[in-house]
C-alpha cells in the first residue's frame, strides 16, 4: 500500500488547522495567558542554565529514540547510499582509510563503491568516522545516534551565542520539533555530521566578535573541517559567507588589534584549517594515488554520464556488464536526473529552481517557519545580523539549483542557519500588536503549540509505518536473507542473479571492507562473463543463488549453468 498520498494529505490538513489556529490567536492573543506565563517563567529560569540545557536537548531525543526500540528496531541499511557509508566505517574500524582492490572485483562491483584505484566509499570520510566508531562500540548505528546527539547539542551551544538564553531555549524547542530523532536517526546516510559542523561555524561566529577566545576560533576551524569531510561543497557555500565576515572585521576598525587577534583568532583557524586540507590529501593519495584527486570525482568520472552541475554537458549513456549497475545508472540515474541538466532555455533553470525549493520544503520550509519568516521579512532585512543570514540562505539556495544531483541532506550545513533565521524571526513576531492587542504573542505561542503537535502526529506515524523502505520493496528482503546466512555455520558466497527488466534503484551486492575473510560475500552472476574463476577463489565456501526479481526474492542453492 502507498502511503505517501495519506501523508500528504495529514499534512494539508494540519496546515489547515494551524491557519486556523493562527486565526484565533489574532482574535483571542492572551487566550490561556495565566498557563502560558508559567510555562515561559519556568523556561527563563531553566535556561540560564546553559549547561544543562545543551545536556538535555542532546539526550532527549536520543533516549526517545531508544524508548521506542521495541516498536522499532535497529534500521537496516536499504538504499545503496547506506551500504556504501558503512563500508567506509567498516575500513576505519580496521584501522585503515581505503582496501586493495579485489581480484575478483568485476564480481563485487556495485554502486557508490569505488574498485579501483582502491575499494572504498566514494563518499568523505566523516559519517563513516561516526559509523566506525559506532562499530567499534557495539554497532554502526550507535555511531548514527551519537551524531544526532552531537548535532543538538552543537545547534543548541550555537543559539546561545547568537540569542538571549529564553529564545536561545525557543530555538532549542524548535529543533527538536523541526528535526525530529526519526529524521536522520534512522538511516546510514548521514545529515546529522555535517548539520553539527555547519552549527560550530556559525556558533563561533559571534562568539570570536565578542570574546576573541582560542577555543572559540579552534571550534569554528573544527566546523569547518567536519563540512570539508562530510559535505565539501554545501559546507564551502555555508563557510564562505562567514570567512569573508570574519576578515572584514579583522581588518576594520571595530577589531582589536593585531596582537590580539592574530594568537587568538587567526593562527587557530589557519591550524586547523591546514592540518584539515592536510588530512584530506592525504586521504585523497590512499584512496586515489592523488592527493587532488578525490574518491567522489573518480565514482563521478567511472559510472556517471549525468554531470554533477547544470553547466556540465551529458555523456551518452554508458554500458555496463552488470545488469545491477546498468539499472541504476541508465534506468534510474539518466532518466531521472538527467532532466535537471540545463538545455539551454529558462524553462530548465525554473525547473530546477522549483524543484530544489521543493525538497528544502520537506526538512526547513514547513508552515511552522514560514509563517514567521514571511510575516517578519521586512524587519529581518533591517538588522545587521539577520541580512548576514539571509545572505548565507540565499547564497546556498542559489548553489543549490544550480547541482543536478540534491536530496534534503544535502543541505544539512544549513540547519543552524535557518534555526536561528527563524528565531529571530520569532521574537519580531512576538512584538506585534493592533489596537493595542498584544496580537504577536498569540501568534508566537500557537507556532509552539503548532510544531509540537506536528512532532508528536509525525513521530505517531512514523512508529506506526515503521519500518518504511525508502527504495523498492524488494530490497527489505536481503536483510532477512543476509541474517539467516550469518546465522547459518561455516562460510557462504551468495551470487544474486537480476533479470533481464530488472529496474532497481539499489543493489543487492554489497561486501565488507576485508572480503576474503566476510562470513558472507555477495557477487553479481554477469551475463557472457565466465564465473568459474570466482567460485573457484571462493572454493570450500557453500554457493547460494538469491534472485532479486523473483516475488518474493528467494535463496536457493546454486547450480552453476542453470
Amino acid at each position: 500500500m502507498n502511503i505517501l498520498p495519506a501523508r500528504l494529505f495529514s499534512h494539508v490538513g494540519f496546515d489547515l488547522a494551524l491557519l486556523g489556529l493562527l486565526v484565533l490567536a489574532c482574535f483571542r492573543p492572551l487566550f490561556a495567558d495565566r498557563i502560558f506565563r508559567k510555562v515561559e517563567s519556568f523556561g527563563s529560569a531553566f535556561a540560564k542554565r546553559r549547561g544543562l540545557v545543551i545536556l538535555v536537548v542532546a539526550l532527549a531525543p536520543i533516549l526517545l529514540r531508544i524508548a521506542f526500540l521495541t516498536r522499532m528496531p535497529v534500521p537496516v541499511p536499504e538504499v545503496a547510499d547506506e551500504f556504501s557509508y558503512l563500508l567506509a566505517g567498516d575500513t576505519f574500524a580496521h584501522g585503515r582509510l581505503t582496501n586493495p582492490t579485489h581480484p575478483m572485483w568485476v564480481f563485487f562491483d556495485t554502486i557508490h563503491v569505488n574498485q579501483h584505484p582502491t575499494y572504498m566509499s566514494k563518499y568523505p570520510p566523516g559519517q563513516g568516522a561516526m559509523l566506525a566508531i559506532g562499530q567499534l562500540l557495539g554497532h554502526p548505528w550507535i555511531g548514527v545516534l551519537l551524531s544526532v546527539a552531537a548535532m543538538y547539542a552543537a545547534i543548541q551551544w550555537m543559539l546561545f551565542g547568537w540569542l538571549p538564553p529564553r529564545w536561545a531555549l525557543i530555538g532549542g524547542l524548535f529543533t527538536l520539533i523541526q528535526f525530529e530523532i526519526f529524521q536522520w536517526a534512522n538511516t546510514y546516510w548521514g545529515g546529522a555530521v555535517a548539520a553539527a559542523g555547519g552549527a560550530l561555524v556559525m556558533g563561533a561566529l559571534p562568539r570570536i566578535f565578542h570574546c576573541q577566545r582560542p577555543r572559540d576560533a579552534l571550534l569554528l576551524g573544527l566546523g569547518a573541517g567536519i563540512l570539508a569531510n562530510s559535505r565539501p561543497f554545501e559546507g564551502l557555500l555555508l563557510c564562505i559567507p562567514v570567512f569573508v565576515l570574519l576578515a572584514w572585521w579583522l581588518v576594520g576598525r571595530r577589531s582589536p588589534p593585531w596582537r590580539v587577534t592574530l594568537p587568538r583568532v587567526v593562527a587557530p583557524i589557519a591550524g586547523l584549517l591546514a592540518l584539515t586540507g592536510a588530512f584530506i590529501c592525504y586521504y585523497n593519495w590512499r584512496g586515489t594515488g592523488s592527493p587532488f584527486l578525490f574518491p567522489y570525482v573518480v565514482n563521478q568520472r567511472t559510472y556517471f554520464s549525468v554531470p554533477l552541475f547544470m553547466w556540465q554537458r551529458t555523456k551518452p549513456p554508458l554500458h555496463y556488464l552488470n545488469p545491477g549497475l546498468d539499472a541504476f545508472y541508465n534506468r534510474i540515474t539518466y532518466l531521472y536526473w538527467a532532466n535537471r541538466a540545463y538545455d539551454g532555455t529558462w524553462h530548465s533553470i525554473a525547473r530546477n529552481i522549483e524543484g530544489t525549493f521543493s525538497i528544502l520544503q520537506t526538512l526547513f520550509l514547513r508552515f511552522t517557519f514560514l509563517v514567521p519568516l514571511v510575516l517578519t521579512l521586512p524587519w529581518l532585512l533591517e538588522g545587521r545580523r539577520t541580512r548576514f543570514l539571509i545572505a548565507q540562505v540565499t547564497l546556498c539556495f542559489a548553489a543549490f539549483c544550480t547541482s543536478i544531483y540534491f536530496w534534503p541532506n544535502y543541505a544539512a550545513p544549513l540547519t543552524a542557519t535557518i534555526l536561528v533565521l527563524v528565531v529571530f524571526a520569532m521574537r519580531h513576531l512576538r512584538r506585534w500588536r493592533w489596537a493595542s492587542q498584544p496580537m504577536g504573542i498569540g501568534l508566537t505561542r500557537a507556532l509552539v503549540l503548532a510544531g509540537l503537535a506536528m512532532a508528536s502526529i509525525h513521530i505517531a506515524y512514523v512508529v506506526r509505518h515503521f519500518p518504511y523502505h525508502l527504495d523498492e520493496p524488494n530490497t527489505r528482503f536481503r536483510a532477512p536473507i543476509a541474517a539467516k546466512l550469518e546465522a547459518l555455520p561455516g562460510e557462504h558466497l551468495v551470487v544474486v542473479r537480476y533479470s533481464a527488466l530488472h529496474t532497481g534503484s539499489s543493489d543487492w551486492v554489497y561486501n565488507r571492507a576485508d572480503i576474503d575473510h566476510a562470513k558472507v560475500v555477495w557477487a553479481t552472476e554477469i551475463p557472457g562473463v565466465d564465473i568459474r574463476p570466482l567460485l573457484d577463489y571462493f572454493r570450500g565456501r557453500r554457493v547460494w543463488l538469491v534472485e532479486p526479481d523473483a516475488d518474493p526474492p528467494t535463496l536457493s542453492a546454486y547450480l552453476s549453468g542453470r
